[in-house]
């Protein structure tokens, strides 16, 4: 073959590959995890992944961290079960808890599922909770009164009760986001259970990944409040306009978001809250940390942390209206108000 052929036929299979990679179709995944369900949209040439892959993932997740499962680790650890070796996803998580947990003063605290249990949204039997009882249990809630050391968690009371359930489903759409970046994916987008990581962009369109927030007093999922552009993004919201209890003697509303640092169930003006973050574990963590926080605290830690945006919305104390707070950082990503 002559020096003139070989360039030609180098052109072709340049073209060629050209041609290939501008070929990319969406392709999805769909499914159930942690007690609500997934969707995968990623873009490429081909079907790249199984629901098998998913499956274990979630089943090593569940194994580590669920406090449904009798058998996993935390589960294990919170019978006060002694030589437990954790491996590197609660190793990773509690690392990030303990961050956050200082960050925002120890409004963030995975050592609440005491209480959590005791008011009545964990696997636990709910408590009849009198001022008393209360405090009795804020005795092993806090996130300083356990450490990690050699694989191993060490408890100041082996009644302290670990739950990881405000972190642990953003940390799992950052461990799919992982699997998908080892398949040489560029271009996702991740939901679990209305939390989301976006890498890329929607190429199809040449446009970022477009999602809806849910609006806190609109039954119709169908309406956001804000539409939001995502690209290398993760989001998360937390909210008490769908989660809560009605005790069915006393007809008293408890929300399911619980400051640490009082023990009781916070029934605060601020009604959701929405986190632009690095990873979604940390976007996670730190939505529902505001919404414990509530508007003014939570607004003046925003403008603090570096990476960290929020959206929130709430009751307006003076006006009785619904309100919104965007960050600056938040405000530049969102693509159209829905109200």
């Amino acid at each position: 073959m002559n020096k003139l052929s070989l360039i030609a036929l180098l052109f072709l299979i340049l073209l060629s590959s050209c041609g290939q990679e501008a070929r990319q179709e969406k392709h999805s995944l769909q499914g159930t995890a942690l007690g609500t369900t997934y969707g995968i949209t990623y873009l490429a040439s081909s079907a790249l992944l199984e629901t098998q892959a998913i499956d274990s993932l979630l089943y090593a997740v569940n194994q580590s961290m669920s406090t449904y499962w009798p058998q996993s680790d935390i589960s294990r650890l919170n019978r006060g079960e002694a030589g437990i070796q954790v491996e590197s996803m609660f190793k990773e998580v509690f690392n990030l808890s303990k961050e956050v947990y200082t960050t925002t003063a120890g409004y963030f605290d995975p050592t609440v599922g005491t209480l959590v249990n005791a008011w009545g949204f964990g696997p636990g039997e709910a408590l009849n909770m009198t001022e008393a009882k209360v405090d009795s249990l804020m005795t092993y809630v806090g996130f300083d009164q356990v450490s990690l050391r050699d694989s191993q968690i060490n408890k100041a009371f082996p009644e302290i009760y670990f739950d990881f359930n405000a972190i642990a489903k953003g940390y799992t759409i950052d461990r799919i986001a992982i699997l998908l970046e080892r398949l040489g994916l560029e271009n996702y987008l991740i939901e679990l259970g209305g939390e989301l990581v976006a890498k890329g962009e929607n190429t199809l369109t040449d446009k970022k990944w477009l999602v809806g927030i849910d609006h806190p007093e609109n039954e119709d999922r169908t309406a956001p409040i804000v539409l939001v552009q995502l690209k290398d993004r993760a989001l998360a919201s937390s909210g008490n306009y769908r989660k809560f209890r009605i005790d069915s003697i006393t007809a008293q509303k408890y929300v399911h978001t619980i400051d640490p640092l009082t023990g009781y169930t916070q029934n605060s003006t601020t009604l959701a809250a929405s986190v632009l973050a690095p990873n979604c574990a940390l976007a996670d963590a730190y939505a529902t940390a505001f919404m414990a926080m509530g508007y003014e605290k939570a607004t003046q830690l925003v403008a603090t942390l570096k990476g960290i945006d929020v959206f929130l919305v709430y009751v307006d104390p003076k006006t009785g209206v619904l309100a919104q707070y965007m960050s600056p950082g938040f405000e530049a990503e969102v693509f159209k108000k829905a109200l």
